[in-house]
């Protein structure tokens, strides 16, 4: 999760040049497996009469906002010191303050199923994902989706690391070269192209389903 996207379009890498599918799918949580986080924002500024850029735009270009998004991913700070600090930033009450960030958010049951269907075929498929805490996360569902978990908060580190795509990659038990990685915010996927994954920008199921399925060489719907 971060507090910024770039909505501008990014090709997919293609598969691999002998045209052989993948074997591995890394991907992330908010955002991907569930409905836009961004709008869920949004309508939370909304309720409580701030400007949805001003959170926006501050998470972007404010340091401090952002050092507390930082230690927050990372787990180096607590949810509700993250919301003592963050909720005079933003003029509004702390208490419950990422709750109702939050409140919209809703899983995407097309892209959950993808994932459910490219693990049942043979798929091995990790979760590389940064955090807002880790208690929020649908873990009774983890066993069904994902042979391997990486989360922001637990590893204390956070996406752009390299690190974070090298354990989803050791997790899920596939070379990387051999991995699709999915991401809804572009400036993530840098690091897996790099390290030779083929790359995803998520905008909708519509749009990355079938992307998937002709990396994955699966029909997933």
């Amino acid at each position: 999760m971060a507090a910024e996207r770039d909505t501008a379009a990014q090709e997919p890498a293609d598969p691999q040049p002998d045209g052989a599918a993948r074997a591995g799918l890394l991907i992330d949580w908010g955002g991907v497996l569930t409905s836009d986080l961004f709008s869920s924002f949004r309508d939370y500024c909304l309720r409580v009469e701030i400007d949805p850029q001003t959170l926006r735009g501050r998470f972007g270009s404010d340091p401090a906002f952002r050092e507390l998004l930082i230690a927050l991913e990372k787990g180096e700070l607590q949810e509700d010191e993250f919301e003592r600090q963050l909720g005079p930033l933003l003029g509004v009450e702390p208490d419950g303050l990422i709750d109702g960030l939050f409140a919209g958010v809703q899983p995407d049951v097309a892209m959950v199923e993808a994932v459910r269907r490219a693990r049942a075929g043979g798929i091995r498929t990790a979760l590389v994902s940064n955090s807002w805490g880790v208690h929020r996360y649908p873990h009774d569902l983890f066993d069904e989706l994902f042979d391997g978990v990486v989360i922001s908060g637990e590893e204390r580190m956070r996406k752009p690391s390299r690190r974070m795509y090298e354990l989803g990659a050791e997790r899920a038990g596939v070379a990387a070269e051999l991995c699709v990685y999915v991401d809804d915010l572009p400036f993530n996927l840098a690091p897996a192209e790099e390290m030779g994954m083929a790359t995803v920008h998520h905008t909708s199921a519509e749009q990355t389903i079938p992307e998937l399925e002709r990396l994955l060489g699966l029909a997933l719907r």
